[in-house]
C-alpha cells in the first residue's frame, strides 16, 4: 500500500534520473540504474507487500554509487570496509535528499535512511527486507559474473562467500531462493547447494 501515490513516483523518478548519469554500461544500460530495477522486480516478487519506505529503499541501495570509487580508500581489508561503510551514509543521505524534494516528511525520509544505511539488519524490518532483496538480486544477476571475474578463488573461498551471503538472509528469503522463484545461476547449484548444507 503507497500512502503517498504523487510522492512515490516521483522519488522512483528522481532516483531513475540519478543514476541513469552512471557512465559504467551492463546489457547496454547505466549500470547502477538496471540494477534499481532488478531491485524493485525483485521485492515485486519476494515481498509484493512491502511497505513504501521498503519498496523506495531497494531503488536507492546503490544510488550514484559510481561517484565514491573504491581508489578513493586503502587497497586494504580496512579500507573496504571503510569505502562500504562510507558507501551506505551516501546512499542514505542521496536518497534522503531526493525524497525531500518530491514532498516526503521527516519521518518517511529517515525510514528509509535506516534500511538504505543498513542499521538494524536483522531487527528493523525494513533493513532486512533490503538485505534479503540485494542478496537474492545478487544470485540470481551477479553471482555468476562475480565467480567468473575471480578465477583465483578456490572452492574453500567460494564455500566461504555463499555461507556469508547465506547468512545475511532470513529464513524466507532461504526459502524463496531454493523455492524456483529466482534462477540460480545453473553452473554455480552444486557449489551454493554444498555450501548451505555443510558446516
Amino acid at each position: 500500500m503507497i500512502g503517498h501515490p504523487a510522492h512515490f513516483n516521483q522519488t522512483l523518478a528522481l532516483f531513475d534520473m540519478a543514476n541513469a548519469e552512471d557512465p559504467n554500461l551492463d546489457e547496454g544500460q547505466p549500470k547502477e540504474l538496471l540494477y534499481g530495477h532488478r531491485m524493485s522486480e525483485m521485492i515485486g516478487r519476494y515481498a509484493p507487500d512491502a511497505s513504501e519506505a521498503a519498496q523506495l529503499a531497494v531503488r536507492a541501495q546503490h544510488i550514484r554509487r559510481w561517484t565514491v570509487p573504491r581508489s578513493r580508500y586503502p587497497m586494504t581489508k580496512e579500507g573496504y570496509h571503510a569505502w562500504r561503510t562510507g558507501l551506505y551514509t551516501f546512499h542514505a543521505d542521496t536518497a534522503g535528499e531526493l525524497m525531500r524534494q518530491a514532498g516526503y516528511d521527516d519521518a518517511m525520509i529517515e525510514r528509509v535512511k535506516k534500511a538504505v544505511g543498513k542499521r538494524g539488519i536483522k531487527v528493523n524490518p525494513d533493513t532486512q527486507l533490503l538485505e534479503d532483496v540485494a542478496n537474492l538480486v545478487f544470485i540470481e544477476h551477479y553471482m555468476l559474473g562475480f565467480a567468473l571475474s575471480k578465477p583465483d578463488y578456490d572452492e574453500a573461498k567460494w564455500l566461504v562467500i555463499i555461507r556469508r551471503t547465506w547468512g545475511k538472509m532470513s529464513k524466507d528469503a532461504q526459502a524463496f531462493a531454493l523455492s524456483g522463484q529466482i534462477r540460480l545461476p545453473e553452473s554455480l547449484v552444486p557449489l551454493i547447494t554444498k555450501a548451505i548444507d555443510g558446516p
